[in-house]
């Protein structure tokens, strides 16, 4: 059960690698036996982590500068990882922006900058590494979209468009890829601690009022994300295409719970059953009981 996922030997490659999240996954890849193609704009960082992969796990990493929004260096770097490894088994798409405004202030120029960077770069890698896979007869693609693609995240311009807009494009990719053996999938966090929200959590009122809109009551990690990624980019996800996993403590379920009742939602309940005499269990339980709050 060692190497569960199989993954071992796998090429997987994946975009804005140096990020908090990116290296998670790279991290989490290697560790599991995959070779890593680690791709992001700085040329000598990406290198020398991919150097670093490569020693600490006994794996093949390289690593090639990339900008995905241009499609002569996408192309490039799909040349060098064919060179180099022979394929491509699965592109994990994690890059992306964020620009807070409201919409009726939004610059058209902050507007492109997104859409180019979150939907327009999936679309370029996914459609220059997917043909490597298409000429393969197999592959995997997983994309990094959001909660926020379902649910506006207001204030923050064209991001939960161009998520909305990455959720769609996977399933294009899984409808149309299917029959060549090339899965989609997307990966949708909602309050995880990653480099783009870390300034949020730096104010502990803020962490402490976000855990209270969790079902699990507590603020996810970049592992959370990987863990995820691992499933999909893997052999045991293979009749799952099209769909995404959310990864978001339980955040998307939590409508109803939120909606208040007079003292609580919880005492509601309470007081409904005790009016209708009967005993409850977690009074003799001893177990403390979860409030509002």
């Amino acid at each position: 059960m060692s190497n569960w996922l199989k993954l071992e030997g796998d090429v997987c490659a994946v975009t804005g690698a140096l990020g908090g999240m990116g290296i998670e996954i790279c991290r989490e890849f290697a560790r599991n036996g995959a070779n890593v193609v680690l791709l992001d704009l700085d040329e000598e960082k990406v290198k020398a982590a991919a150097a670093d992969l490569a020693a600490e796990f006994g794996i093949h990493a390289e690593g090639y500068k990339m900008n995905a929004c241009d499609e002569a260096e996408v192309q490039a770097a799909v040349d060098a990882t064919i060179a180099e490894f022979g394929r491509v088994d699965v592109l994990v798409n994690t890059a992306g922006i964020l620009r807070f405004a409201a919409m009726e202030d939004l610059p058209l120029s902050d507007w492109n900058e997104v859409l180019n960077v979150n939907l327009t770069g999936y679309f370029i890698t996914s459609q220059r590494f997917g043909r490597e896979m298409i000429k393969a007869g197999q592959g995997r693609l997983v994309h990094i979209s959001t909660v926020a693609s379902h649910s506006p995240e207001t204030f923050s311009g064209v991001y939960s468009s161009t998520k909305a807009g990455v959720n769609m494009m996977s399933k294009m990719l899984a409808a149309e890829w299917g029959p060549y053996g090339v899965r989609s999938n997307c990966v949708e966090p909602c309050f995880v601690k990653t480099p783009m929200s870390a300034s949020f959590y730096a104010d502990p009122e803020v962490e402490k009022s976000r855990s209270r809109l969790i079902a699990t009551r507590c603020i996810g990690e970049v592992s959370d994300i990987a863990n995820a990624v691992m499933f999909l980019a893997s052999k045991r996800s293979d009749f799952t295409t099209g769909d995404a996993i959310k990864v978001d403590g339980g955040f998307s379920n939590m409508m109803g719970d939120l909606t208040a009742k007079p003292g609580g939602r919880r005492a509601f309940a309470d007081n409904y059953l005790k009016n209708k005499g009967v005993e409850l269990w977690s009074d003799e339980s001893g177990v403390a009981k979860p409030t509002d709050q």
